[in-house]
């Protein structure tokens, strides 16, 4: 049983995260999608086992073949981001000798258009995770962007070897498995990516028995 105290500690501790209208860290949320390559190399139990282990819970999961327009909405990648991206492309072509043929801008639209085509080739599978700092702990777990540099341990460094370079050799996008909201972009750009492919009545709320060990102050009920 909750003492006196205990039940008034909680109750402030409630009081202040309404006072100050925010969400309690426990309810983070983050976006991940399991990408064509992740579901054609049967690997998607693998990666569900690897991000619920830590004690994060699905609130929503869905597979389907996306909408071009929807992976557009996704990567939200505008003139400057292509022309940017054409730049390194160029950069690395003449540094290997080569001579470039389109512009910055032509060749940062063939990145994005890579994009789209590898994520509208095959179903994938789309998850909501709920969870402390779900944001920065999944990203942890999946790795650095390119599966070449990410570290042992990380989805993307145990289970794919693909690297820019194969993929800008074959003119392709990189092969990672999956996305997941990126720690530097933050909750917002979470709930962005979470509002493009999910409803609301989509994303359940509810108790996980794991909950309790995970996040009761006081573990109340555990011995029997």
């Amino acid at each position: 049983m909750k003492t006196s105290e205990q039940r008034s500690t909680a109750f402030i501790s409630l009081l202040a995260w309404n006072n100050k209208n925010m969400t309690h860290p426990i309810k983070e949320r983050t976006f991940v999608i399991v990408k064509p390559d992740g579901v054609q190399r049967s690997l998607v139990g693998d990666i569900i086992k690897r991000l619920e282990g830590t004690g994060l819970k699905i609130v929503a999961m869905k597979m389907f073949i996306p909408k071009r327009e929807h992976v557009l909405a996704h990567y939200d990648k505008d003139d400057a981001w292509c022309e940017a991206k054409g730049k390194n492309t160029i950069k690395n072509i003449e540094e290997a000798g080569g001579k470039s043929e389109k512009s910055a801008l032509e060749y940062g639209r063939d990145i994005l258009e890579g994009n789209v085509s590898f994520m509208t080739c095959s179903p994938v599978v789309a998850m909501v995770f709920e969870g402390n700092k779900a944001i920065g702990i999944v990203k942890k777990i999946v790795g650095e962007t390119e599966p070449l540099t990410s570290d042992v341990g990380t989805i993307r460094g145990d289970l794919t070897l693909d690297s820019y370079e194969l993929a800008n050799v074959d003119g392709r996008a990189v092969r990672n498995l999956i996305h997941c909201t990126d720690p530097e972009d933050g909750q917002e750009e979470a709930e962005r990516e979470i509002k493009i492919w999910f409803k609301e009545d989509e994303i359940i709320n509810y108790k996980h028995i794991n909950e309790k060990m995970l996040y009761d102050v006081n573990l109340d009920g555990i011995l029997e």
